[in-house]
């Protein structure tokens, strides 16, 4: 019997372990992957306070470090099922269930894709969903952004020191993210704009070749040349496994207030999978230290 147990080991639930163990808590994490969550992939971190220009990696293995010498256990199992017993939680994965007094759900998000044809087999041929990741294969040569938030900006920035040409192709005639960043890619004589369009087929042979886009305001289509296509055009929830247990909003997020509280007793929800307006390293790792503290006054008060 654990006192508390985290489904996902990215920055909220490894922070929420550091909180656990330090109020002397039994602390297990419960990991699909590897440790860290989206964050690994970006190769540098430069708005967490005092830790500038560090890496998503090293970030994520520091955090990871400080849990794992604090005592927390890890287990890299999926979690296919949460089952309420009362006092009593019950986390049921592929291989083992686990029982704890309190759960925390910090299963982050995962990429949305664009539903295309060849979509899901063009991945790693054309396809990427991380430009830290798959950057360095498209050197000198030319590629797409698809998004209009702070990630597409990002991986078009990216991007740009590593490819001879980069589209950005966004839906709208304005981005959502930072117009800072907007700026910069302004002045990048390999940056192109694309505003207004979508992507609606992807030509390819063995290999990504082209693609073709849509104009959203005439209905324009139009066939641009690329060997690669980095998706970015948001995330969705990982909530799927506890749809039956757990509220969720309409999109999917776990209706969880400031204070992590789920509409189970003794269920905490922490990070990107919960309802909130800013997921952002920091507030990943705030909702993991509120999301433990309710776990732990939530275990004492039964004392």
């Amino acid at each position: 019997m654990y006192d508390i147990i985290i489904v996902g080991a990215g920055i909220s639930g490894m922070t929420a372990a550091i909180y656990g163990r330090r109020a002397s808590k039994s602390v297990l994490i419960l990991e699909v992957a590897s440790y860290g969550g989206q964050i690994v992939n970006t190769a540098s971190v430069e708005n967490y306070p005092a830790a500038p220009n560090i890496s998503g990696f090293d970030l994520a293995t520091e955090i990871y470090n400080q849990a794992k010498a604090l005592g927390t256990e890890f287990k890299f199992e999926k979690v296919l099922e949460i089952k309420d017993l009362g006092t009593e939680k019950s986390v049921v994965t592929k291989k083992n269930t686990y029982s704890g007094k309190t759960v925390i759900l910090a299963t982050g998000s995962e990429n949305r894709k664009l539903g295309l044809e060849n979509e899901d087999t063009l991945i790693g041929k054309g396809i990427s969903y991380c430009a830290t990741c798959d950057g360095a294969f498209y050197k000198n040569k030319t590629v797409a952004v698809v998004g209009g938030g702070n990630t597409a900006l990002e991986d078009a920035l990216y991007l740009s020191d590593i490819a001879e040409k980069v589209y950005i192709i966004h839906r709208r005639d304005t981005f959502r993210g930072e117009k800072s960043t907007v700026e910069i890619l302004r002045q990048k004589e390999n940056v192109a704009f694309v505003y207004n369009s979508v992507v609606k087929k992807l030509n390819a042979q063995k290999r990504l070749e082209s693609i073709e886009i849509e104009n959203t305001a005439d209905g324009h289509t139009e066939t641009l040349n690329v060997n690669g296509l980095f998706v970015a055009i948001g995330r969705i929830p990982v909530n799927s496994a506890f749809s039956g247990l757990i509220e969720l909003d309409g999109s999917g997020y776990v209706a969880a207030s400031e204070n992590c509280r789920t509409n189970v007793s003794g269920i905490f929800a922490a990070g990107d999978n919960r309802t909130k307006e800013v997921r952002q390293l920091v507030t990943a790792a705030s909702d993991g230290a509120v999301a433990a503290t309710q776990a732990v006054n939530f275990i004492n008060s039964y004392k």
